[in-house]
């Protein structure tokens, strides 16, 4: 690389953004850290979508960002208040930085902008490229305007990727590490009958789609972060059972979901699923470390 280019980078403290911004230095990437408190190191740069201010002069000279901000869908019921949270740090926040983007000179050249999985609904068996339809739901709404407020920053002329991230299954937190304890309990078991779809990721398979698809020019538009290898959530229970080597013989009702988590979020985060298929990645020859659901488990437990 001639020159290093500098990357912005928001949520960075998350999940994603922790493995992320090591990768992109190791890449030679410079890299700069959108944070909410006042910066405390030249690699920072202030924003806050709460009060809708982004210091735009810090963003001068960064030529594509990968935004990954937003609250956690998993953490707490999803009350009234709850809901308007997962929403406006996504569609607020989305907003704000695709307006701040448009306005440096010279522009980016791409944002890599979060969305889920989320986006299509509950769908049973279909098969869901990112040509499907938007999905019915709270989680697929909210996608649906997460996307739309990257318009700014289009309009612009700068490229944008949706990456529709599905589950991420990491050693250090996420998803994984709220199933492992109950399954090392013995007490780990399928939800209802268990056909639903769960479209899962590693995180180093997320890590690098990500910086695919900031590299890659001729990737725009929606692209399923996912594996090739949904998996119903029967699949996945008997599968971490095995590795764990603990009994999976307990079903969790459906009906005691909806009452201690809410019938939404239960709905939609559990008991609901789609069986989303990587056909941007597949097409334009991403090769995943993890393509089967065992051998990936195996390697992060």
């Amino acid at each position: 690389m001639a020159q290093r280019e500098k990357i912005a980078v928001t949520g960075a403290s998350g999940l994603v953004g922790r493995e992320l911004v090591p990768t992109l230095r190791r890449n030679g990437y410079e890299v700069l850290r959108l944070v909410r408190r006042a910066p405390s190191a030249d690699d920072e740069v202030r924003w806050d979508p709460g009060d809708g201010t982004i210091d735009t002069e810090g963003l001068q000279g960064v030529t594509g960002a990968i935004h990954l901000a937003g609250d956690n869908v998993a953490s707490g019921r999803w009350t009234a208040a709850k809901k308007a949270r997962i929403r406006d740090s996504r569609v607020v926040g989305t907003e704000l930085l695709a307006s701040a983007l448009a306005e440096v000179s010279p522009k980016p050249r791409v944002l890599v902008s979060a969305s889920a999985s989320g986006y299509y609904g509950a769908r049973g068996d279909e098969a869901l490229d990112e040509t499907a339809a938007q999905g019915s739901g709270f989680l697929a709404s909210v996608c649906g305007e997460w996307e739309a407020a990257t318009s700014a920053a289009r309009d612009a002329g700068i490229r944008v990727v949706h990456a529709r991230i599905g589950v991420v299954l990491a050693s250090g937190g996420g998803a994984l590490a709220k199933m492992k304890m109950p399954f090392l309990l013995g007490v780990g078991g399928r939800i209802g009958d268990g056909s639903q779809y769960m479209s899962w990721i590693t995180l180093e398979d997320l890590v690098s789609a990500l910086v695919f698809a900031l590299e890659r020019n001729d990737i725009e538009g929606p692209v399923n972060c996912v594996s090739p290898t949904p998996v119903t959530n029967a699949d996945f229970t008997a599968t971490l059972g095995r590795v764990l080597k603990r009994p999976t013989v307990l079903p969790v009702p459906k009906f005691a979901l909806r009452l201690g988590l809410g019938p939404d979020m239960a709905n939609e985060m559990l008991i609901g699923g789609a069986r989303v298929i990587p056909a941007s990645l597949h097409a334009h020859g991403f090769r995943w470390e993890h393509t089967t659901l065992e051998p990936a488990l195996r390697s992060l437990l």
